[in-house]
């Protein structure tokens, strides 16, 4: 298991139950091969810091995720088609900072 941060930028025109449905698919993708949704962190309605499709804003979603990398090409590929997705960015973070988070449980004893 790696933990991940995604942030998912939802179209600003999206009605709040298109966003819930958003978010349902990418938990439902990240939990599809064991991995588990930590937290969700919804930042709300933001500005764009430049114009995207002619559009000022949008709806930021932040998830902190713990899954094995194998099930991340689907996710990217469901974000990628997604019409009600504008951008969407999956980070890999450090060992020492996810387990500072909490996200992956209890490290491995050296004698593993």
């Amino acid at each position: 298991m790696r933990a991940y941060e995604l942030m998912v930028i939802v179209d600003g025109d999206v009605d709040d139950p298109g966003v819930k449905a958003v978010n349902a698919r990418v938990v439902e993708l990240v939990e599809a091969d064991g991995g588990k949704v930590v937290t969700t962190d919804h930042w709300g309605r933001r500005r764009y810091a430049y114009p995207i499709n002619h559009k000022l804003e949008g709806i930021y979603v932040v998830f902190e995720i713990a899954t094995p990398a194998s099930n991340l090409n689907e996710l990217d590929r469901f974000l990628r088609l997604a019409d009600d997705v504008v951008r969407h960015k999956v980070i890999r973070l450090p060992e020492a900072e996810a387990e500072k988070r909490g996200l992956l449980g209890e490290p491995a004893s050296a004698t593993d």
